[in-house]
């Protein structure tokens, strides 16, 4: 994902979402301006530059508020591409997104965007899950993964131990969701969750986050792959084996 603005990192523990079951590294970043998040089969754009008015309501434990949200414009065809997005009423929150399935006979990839105002903060939550052995667990993260971190407790006072709790919960729920089916589904997740203008961004997998800064990208996440040394020392240590198929994993 990509933002205009210089930011800290903070790197935390978290758990990977679906059959690798290994600890990840989560980045959570604070920014303002412009993100880009790209995750496979997946582009999503978003320009902030707000106050905004444009809200959903989330069932959350503080105090939220609802509003329409404006200029909706969806858009797909046969070959499994689909390209939509929004605006806040005032114009100074708009948000895109596209998706393309390629040569997959379904789509393995998801994404999910939610809007708030909590207790009078903006809260925005953007996030790609780049499916892969089916769509089940993109699907699971779309439908509770934020839906779980803005009922976190400490959502709005601790919002970094919020996500690693989130993510690590996330994980374990999912996992226990399909203990009796015996299918293969995992996903990344890649995250934007903007709290009044503070910027969080967190990262399970290889799908990248960058920031651009004065036309330059420049990743804020690490792609956790086993073809790393460090990768692979920690997915081997957790229990996992890779193994090389020519070129991939």
């Amino acid at each position: 994902m990509v933002c205009n603005s210089c930011l800290k990192s903070v790197i935390v523990q978290t758990g990977q979402i679906g059959t690798i079951l290994t600890r990840k590294r989560v980045h959570l970043q604070s920014t303002v301006r412009t993100l880009y998040a790209g995750g496979a089969g997946l582009t999503f754009l978003w320009n902030r530059e707000f106050r905004t008015s444009a809200k959903m309501m989330v069932d959350s434990g503080a105090a939220a508020s609802q509003g329409p949200v404006v200029h909706k414009f969806p858009e797909k065809d046969d070959a499994g591409y689909v390209s939509g997005g929004w605006k806040s009423e005032d114009g100074r929150l708009s948000c895109g997104y596209s998706s393309f399935r390629g040569k997959r006979a379904t789509m393995e990839d998801c994404y999910d965007i939610k809007t708030s105002k909590i207790n009078g903060q903006t809260v925005c939550l953007f996030g790609i899950f780049d499916g892969h052995g089916g769509s089940r667990a993109a699907e699971y993260l779309k439908q509770h993964l934020f839906e779980k971190l803005m009922k976190h407790p400490q959502f709005m006072t601790d919002t970094k131990l919020a996500i690693s709790e989130t993510y690590q919960q996330t994980d374990a729920d999912f996992l226990d969701s399909e203990r009796d089916t015996y299918r293969d589904d995992g996903s990344t997740a890649s995250t934007a969750v903007l709290v009044g203008n503070h910027l969080y961004v967190a990262n399970v997998g290889d799908s990248r986050t960058i920031i651009s800064k004065a036309g330059k990208a420049i990743p804020l996440s690490e792609d956790h792959k086993p073809n790393r040394s460090d990768e692979r020392k920690r997915i081997e240590s957790a229990g996992g084996v890779v193994m090389w198929a020519g070129k991939t994993v």
